[in-house]
């Protein structure tokens, strides 16, 4: 499975995804510009000394990151879905799309693909969930669809 960061902002939530990436075998795609460098202290921290098992690729543009990956399944997770993550069935090559911290995804994306956009369901007053705690809940979905493959 992939999970894709769409210009992050904030190195903690990135280097956490990273270490759920590590953790799992799930592959990471980040889309420029990210909000702060590579050589983040807090990035690298929150990713601890996991960094060896990540498969991570980088991509100028998510128009890129599609190109690349022209048979992709991609889920855009959104407040703005009807439709909750646990309502779809997934599978081992599926792409898992998150915005940045401040705005999510942009509208015209969201507004593209409503048919496989994906909300965890929250109060109706909270305005979202931290970035890599959403990550890691419907990552965790998505494996236990699977039976947890590869993992003890």
């Amino acid at each position: 499975m992939h999970i894709v960061l769409v210009e992050p902002e904030i190195p903690a939530n990135t280097g956490n995804v990273s270490r759920t990436c590590s953790c799992t075998g799930i592959t990471l795609h980040l889309v420029r510009p990210l909000g702060f460098s590579v050589d983040d202290k807090q990035l690298k921290r929150a990713g601890l000394d996991y960094w060896h098992l990540l498969d991570l690729h980088y991509h100028d543009s998510f128009a890129d990151l599609q190109a690349k990956y022209p048979e992709g399944r991609f889920f855009y997770a959104t407040t703005k879905a009807e439709k909750s993550y646990t309502e779809f069935e997934y599978g081992p090559n599926d792409f898992f799309v998150f915005g940045k911290e401040t705005r999510g995804l942009p509208d015209e994306l969201i507004d593209a693909n409503l048919d496989t956009a994906i909300r965890i369901p929250i109060l109706p007053d909270a305005r979202s969930l931290n970035l890599s705690n959403a990550v890691a809940i419907v990552v965790f979905e998505a494996l236990r669809q699977q039976g947890f493959p590869g993992l003890t």
